[in-house]
Formats: C-alpha cells, structure tokens, sequence
C-alpha cells in the first residue's frame, strides 16, 4: 500500500485553526505542498495550527518543515470534532542558521482524526513553517 501525505489539501487535508494571521503568509501555506510558501506567526508564544483530515488515517511518520521553532509539540485526536487532544511528541528543535529545519518524528502508527501543531517557544520573535508532513493509510472505517 502506498503511503499518502494527510497534510496536504489536495489529500482533502484543512486548516482547522491557526493562531496568528498574515495575510502574506497564510497558515493554510503548509498544507499546499509547497516548501517556498509558509506560515509565519505573529510573535508571540504559544503559536498553534491544527489541520484536520477527511477521515480518520493511519499516521506512521510526522515531519515539519519550519524556520526559526525551538519546542514543538504535536499532539492528535480521533474525535469528530478537534478536541480531546492527546501528546504525541515534543522535542527542542535544533537552530539550522540559514536554512529550514527539517525534523521527522519516528513515531509507533497511530490514528488521528486531527493533528495540533504547538509551537511553544522560538530562537526569535518569529517563526515561520513551510510544510508539515503525515504519511500514512487511510482507515477502512
């Protein structure tokens, strides 16, 4: 079975949330496919997208491509609604001078219905994230 990236829009993937708006980088910029396009947050912290999926899915690897983040926390919920989250993974980010992070989380398959995206803290006043990425199987519910 191929693998399919939920975090996309044409996979039917949506922002749920974001909180911080610009309208040159909108948050709807990471689930575009594009790395030259992103999300950038208005300077304070916590920042937090939650991006929901057509179904719930199969998650096997999570991965973000980000700018300038130092904690992030990704958290899920299998719930109709985006609540009831439960943690994930939370991890300081290293500081990549120059270029994009780009961290992937080797996380155990889970299911999730939605994914939150927790920005804790940051190197500077702002951050900007360019794509986030969960690949896994659609559900045969």
């Amino acid at each position: 079975m191929r693998a399919t990236d939920w975090c996309l829009s044409s996979a039917g993937a949506a922002l749920v949330l974001a909180t911080s708006s610009d309208e040159q980088h909108p948050a709807e910029s990471v689930v575009d496919g594009n790395s030259e396009t992103f999300w950038t947050t208005t300077g304070m912290f916590p920042q937090e997208l939650i991006i929901g999926f057509p179904k719930c899915v199969k998650i096997s690897k999570v991965a973000i491509q980000s700018y300038l983040v130092r904690t992030l926390r990704i958290e899920r919920s299998v719930s109709e609604d985006p609540v009831g989250f439960e943690e994930c993974v939370e991890k300081d980010l290293e500081h990549t001078e120059g270029q994009l992070q780009k961290e992937e989380f080797p996380l155990p398959e889970f299911q999730a219905t939605y994914l939150r995206f927790i920005i804790k803290s940051a190197f500077d006043h702002f951050v900007s994230v360019h794509r986030v990425i969960a690949e896994g199987a659609a559900e045969n519910t």
